[in-house]
C-alpha cells in the first residue's frame, strides 16, 4: 500500500509539478492532438516509474515488528483419505415367496420376531397331496415286499430273472415317486431361509397366495451389514481387500471401524468408476439398510512425514509454493524467512511438506499474510 501511494504521488508530481516548458509543451501537442509526441511522453514517463519502482523494491524493507504463532514440525504418520458416499446394506435382506400357490392354513410368525434358519413360518394348503403321498407309499411298500420275495427266490435259482428284474424296477419306480411327492409337499411348508428378524408381514392366514412382488413376509438380519459405493477409476489400485474405513453414520452421528471387503472387477463406461463394498460391525444393532453413510478410505499412508497446515502454504508471483520459518530464534523472538517447499497431498487440513522443510524447523501458522523476509516476529 505504501509503496502504490508514493507511485501515485510520484506520477502527479510528474505531471503536475513539472517546468512550465514542459508543461505549455504537453498542452499545445494536445491541443495539435500530436498523437506521436504524446506517446514519446507516456514512454519517457513510464521509464522514469520503472526506475522508481525499481529503487524503491532495494530501499523500502520493512522493518516493523509482527506478533505471529507458531509450531514445531516434527515426523508424523500422515494418512490420505478419498471421502466418499455409500449406502448400508445387508445380503439378507429378502421378501419371502411362497413356492406353493393355494390357501395359507398356518401363519406362525408376526412382525418384530427372532427366526432362526429353517424355522416353520407357516404352511399352505397341499391340494390333497397328504392323501397322494399316502396311496404312493403303499405302492410302494407293496413293491418293495414283492421285490424282496422275488429276491430271495432268484437267490435261491428259483423264478426266472425277467421276474426278478420286473419287481427290482417296480420298486425303484415307486420310490421315485414318494420322492417325487415328499419333494413337492415340501414346497407348501414356508421355512425361514436365514436367522433373523420378521419384519414385516404381508398376509393373513387363510389368505390365498402365490408368488408376488410384495412377498409373504420380510426377514432381516442385521448381523452381516455392509456399505456399497462407487469409486473413480484413477484409485485402481490403491485400494486393497482388508483397508481400513472410517464409516460415518449421518443419522446416528457415530462413526464405525469397517474394512474392504469387496473390489469390483468391472469399470462402469457412464461414470468411469467401479464399486467397493466394505464390512460394518453391527454390535448394538443401529444399522439399517439403506442408512446413508460417509467414507473416509485410506489411500495413501507416508509413516515419517513433516505436515503443515495447509493454510500456511502460500504461493508467489511465480507460482512457487513457500513458507515462512523462524530464523535464529530464542524461544520468544526471531526473524521470519522465506523458505520454498513441495508440497504433497492434503488431508484433514493438513498438508504434507515432501522438500524445504526439516524435523524441528519452527513455521509460523498465524499472521502469514502480515510478514515479510527479515521481519521480526514476536511469538
Amino acid at each position: 500500500m505504501k509503496k502504490t501511494i508514493i507511485l501515485s504521488l510520484l506520477a502527479v508530481v510528474l505531471y503536475a509539478c513539472g517546468n512550465k516548458e514542459n508543461t505549455q509543451s504537453l498542452d499545445k501537442m494536445i491541443e495539435k492532438k500530436d498523437v506521436a509526441g504524446l506517446q514519446a511522453k507516456k514512454t519517457a514517463l513510464q521509464a522514469e516509474i520503472a526506475k522508481i519502482e525499481e529503487a524503491l523494491a532495494t530501499l523500502d524493507v520493512k522493518k516493523e515488528e509482527a506478533l505471529v504463532s507458531v509450531l514445531t514440525v516434527k515426523d508424523t504418520v500422515f494418512n490420505h483419505y478419498i471421502d466418499i458416499q455409500g449406502s448400508v446394506d445387508t445380503k439378507e435382506n429378502i421378501l419371502v415367496q411362497p413356492e406353493f400357490s393355494g390357501t395359507l392354513t398356518s401363519l406362525t410368525v408376526k412382525a418384530g420376531q427372532k427366526v432362526s434358519k429353517g424355522q416353520i413360518l407357516g404352511r399352505v394348503d397341499d391340494a390333497g397331496m397328504s392323501q397322494q403321498l399316502a396311496s404312493a407309499e403303499n405302492q410302494y411298500n407293496l413293491a418293495k415286499t414283492t421285490y424282496d420275495r422275488q429276491k430271495n427266490l432268484w437267490d435261491k435259482k428259483i423264478g426266472s430273472e425277467i421276474q426278478y428284474l420286473q419287481a427290482q424296477t417296480q420298486m425303484v419306480s415307486a420310490q421315485k415317486a414318494v420322492a417325487q411327492i415328499k419333494a413337492q409337499l415340501a414346497k407348501t411348508i414356508i421355512r425361514a431361509p436365514f436367522t433373523g428378524t420378521i419384519d414385516e408381514v404381508f398376509v393373513e392366514k387363510g389368505e390365498v397366495v402365490a408368488p408376488s412382488p410384495q412377498g409373504l413376509m420380510r426377514i432381516v438380519n442385521l448381523s452381516n451389514m455392509y456399505v456399497s459405493t462407487t469409486i473413480p477409476e484413477t484409485y485402481i489400485g490403491k485400494l486393497k481387500i482388508g483397508t481400513e474405513v472410517d464409516v460415518f453414520l449421518t443419522s446416528l452421528g457415530k462413526t464405525y471401524k469397517g474394512k474392504v471387503r469387496q473390489i469390483g472387477n468391472f469399470i462402469n463406461p457412464s461414470n468411469r468408476s467401479f464399486g467397493i463394498e466394505v464390512s460394518v460391525p453391527n454390535p448394538e444393532n443401529l444399522l439399517r439398510p439403506n442408512q446413508v453413510a460417509k467414507l473416509k478410505i485410506t489411500d495413501y499412508v507416508n509413516k515419517n512425514a513433516i505436515v503443515v497446515p495447509t493454510n500456511v502454504v502460500q504461493e508467489d508471483g511465480t507460482g512457487d509454493k513457500f513458507i515462512y520459518i523462524v530464523e535464529g530464534s530464542n524461544g520468544k523472538t526471531g526473524k521470519a524467512k522465506k523458505v520454498i517447499v513441495t508440497v504433497g497431498k492434503s488431508s484433514n487440513n493438513v498438508t504434507e511438506i515432501l522438500s524445504g522443510l526439516s524435523a524441528n524447523d519452527i513455521i509460523v501458522t498465524e499472521g502469514v499474510n502480515n510478514i515479510s523476509e527479515g521481519m521480526k516476529l514476536n511469538f
